[in-house]
């Protein structure tokens, strides 16, 4: 079986529509509603997406082997840093698209919970969501971004106490956080894809070397895109960690990290540095890297397809890439 614990909604675009409502009213008009409906739902699930390659989510996931994914909001779509209750509204909006997927395709997917992460709210209150989807939804976990601002004023760090809140919830509700961010906004040196990049390195780095699994043992932590560059970069942090009494493999350790990274040396790299049991399957599929490899004719984002070329890996370490590992994560 593969569990692929990296995937986001596909959602009708009148999703979207209301979202660039709600922004252009900024809530004058109420709530509302974004007007899906389960017969929308299934169309955009099994609709063939320009998008997409040409070809559905659905089929995209059958054409790889996924029998299971973990879906979350689009995280550049879920705007931390607008109004607080837009952000409200539209993430609880959202998750409950989710819920509606799940619903659909019982057997297919299962949630992630966004949470509404304004700096005009706060971590008390970002969680009241997380534990509405997980009470409400069953979903098996959420999805936290290290930086709300995205990218216009300079976050708490992951270490700090501001996110103590979310560590107690996570840890009381018994489950995991996949670290994504969300959007980049302008006038940003970088596109959101390579935020997402650099915030997830941010975020291994405030965390290993911190407390907070002092604090919290039982936290549950697995961070996007291979743990951004930090696997790459691991020989520099090496001496500090040896004056410190340990190594930089046991502090990365304390973490998990996904294997959405589209190129087979990469995937090695990350299985190398951080041990095959600290790492899941995902793949963002359909996502950014749904293109066609001009020199192989693949999907870029067919990651299952690089795991299966690594010749070193045992039928053991594949079982747990694509399935244990998962499974006991988050009690699938």
């Amino acid at each position: 079986m593969k569990i692929d614990i990296h995937g986001h909604v596909t959602a009708p675009d009148s999703l979207y529509a209301w979202k660039a409502g709600l922004l252009s009213h900024r809530g004058a008009h109420g709530r509302g509603s974004a007007g899906v409906t389960d017969e929308t739902l299934r169309e955009s699930l099994y609709t063939a997406n320009s998008t997409f390659g040409g070809i559905s989510h659905i089929q995209h996931l059958d054409d790889a082997g996924v029998d299971v994914q973990l879906i979350s909001p689009r995280p550049y779509q879920m705007m931390h840093s607008e109004q607080g209750r837009l952000v409200e509204w539209y993430i609880q909006e959202t998750n409950d698209i989710i819920a509606r997927t799940c619903r659909i395709e019982p057997d297919r997917f299962r949630g992630l919970a966004g949470m509404p992460q304004s700096m005009e709210t706060g971590p008390e209150q970002w969680v009241a969501e997380l534990r509405r989807c997980v009470a409400e939804h069953s979903f098996v976990g959420g999805v936290l971004n290290p930086d709300p601002y995205e990218g216009t004023v300079q976050p708490p760090a992951l270490s700090d106490r501001f996110w103590y809140p979310v560590w107690e919830a996570l840890c009381d509700l018994d489950v995991p956080a996949v670290i994504h961010s969300a959007g980049c906004r302008p006038p940003s040196r970088e596109t959101y894809s390579l935020h997402f990049i650099q915030e997830e390195t941010l975020a291994v780095a405030s965390l290993v070397s911190s407390k907070v699994f002092d604090d919290f043992p039982d936290l549950k932590i697995i961070v996007s895109h291979g743990g951004g560059a930090i696997p790459y970069q691991r020989g520099r942090f090496e001496p500090t960690a040896l004056r410190q009494g340990t190594t930089f493999r046991d502090m990365l350790r304390k973490l998990y990290y996904d294997t959405c990274l589209y190129s087979q040396d990469s995937i090695e790299l990350l299985l190398r540095a951080v041990g095959v049991d600290r790492c899941l399957f995902g793949s963002e599929k359909p996502g950014v890297g749904s293109t066609r490899n001009p020199e192989t004719g693949r999907w870029i984002d067919d990651i299952h397809l690089l795991i299966d070329d690594i010749e070193w890996l045992t039928d053991d370490e594949r079982d747990r890439l694509f399935e244990s590992n998962a499974r006991q994560l988050f009690k699938i």
